[in-house]
């Protein structure tokens, strides 16, 4: 990406912003058949056990998983903005990548204001992360070279904005959600967009070891975000009778679900730098259960 086509999305950001108090209607309270997620991304939808849910439970536990999904988000987002923070530092002041990422990264901060906000809308609690996401998610921040967080960002991005994607376009959406999930993909179109060009320029100079590194570095990121989203006491909380089992049965139908609808964009971008070689499409199958 050149430097004209960055002034370019710097000048969309300042003269075009999408301010979350204005562009979402808060005031807006659930109707009857408002749903908070697809049926297609929740966790149990396919499996037998599924169809015993009564209309509440199955509405609990799409509000439950959606208020995984949004703070997962938010968190993912602040450890980014930690990371850009520190790697601002590093570039000249007046050049359009430090401008662009002035402007990235207050979006970023309003994205997170306004994901706690929804959650505290539908009346969400999340279940916090694990000791193991908190360490990996710290140490990465803290010491992985820049251009393997960037490919981690990315990742998320790519899951979060077609994760988002689905949720929008469901016909009986939450319209409160449906407007955060409208901002959130109309400004992290520009993030991506901006990002992969970047990213590009990373891959273009990494040789056969460095593209399988970043390889890995995507796969367990999309893992990390992925195991943020089904928890076992979400199960208690819709008040299913045996949640440990419902939990494993859970875990199994969503991985193979989340490898279907969300991750074509990944594979592509991925495939685009030959990140799928000998050492690295058997784990891409294994972990994630994606056709590579």
């Amino acid at each position: 990406m050149d430097a004209k086509e960055v002034e370019r999305l710097i000048k969309i950001s300042r003269e075009r912003p999408l301010m979350p108090e204005t562009y979402i209607p808060w005031q807006l309270e659930p109707e009857p058949g408002d749903i908070f997620l697809p049926e297609t991304l929740t966790s149990l939808q396919g499996l037998d056990i599924y169809e015993t849910l009564t209309p509440t439970q199955k509405l609990e536990l799409g509000r439950h998983e959606l208020v995984q999904v949004i703070a997962s988000y938010a968190w993912g987002e602040c450890l980014f903005c930690v990371f850009m923070t520190r790697y601002l530092i590093t570039l000249p002041a007046d050049s359009v990548e430090h401008q662009f990422l002035i402007r990235e990264l207050i979006e970023e901060f309003r994205h997170q204001e306004m994901f706690a906000q929804a959650i505290a809308k539908i009346g969400g609690k999340p279940i916090k992360q694990s000791g193991l996401h908190k360490f990996f998610g710290e140490f990465s921040n803290k010491y992985l070279p820049a251009d393997y967080l960037f490919m981690g960002s990315v990742s998320i991005e790519l899951v979060t904005d077609v994760y988002g994607n689905h949720a929008r376009r469901a016909a009986n959406i939450y319209p409160v959600l449906k407007k955060v999930f409208d901002l959130h993909n109309i400004e992290e179109g520009r993030h991506i967009l901006f990002t992969k060009a970047l990213l590009k320029n990373y891959s273009a100079k990494a040789g056969y070891i460095k593209r399988t590194l970043y390889s890995y570095v995507i796969l367990f990121n999309i893992l990390f975000v992925r195991t943020l989203y089904v928890k076992r006491e979400i199960y208690e909380r819709i008040g299913m009778t045996d949640p440990d089992q419902t939990y494993k049965l859970a875990s199994k139908n969503f991985k193979q679900k989340f490898a279907d609808n969300c991750l074509k964009d990944i594979i592509e971008f991925v495939d685009s730098w030959n990140g799928f070689n000998r050492l690295t499409r058997f784990a891409w199958r294994r972990v994630l259960g994606v056709r590579v």
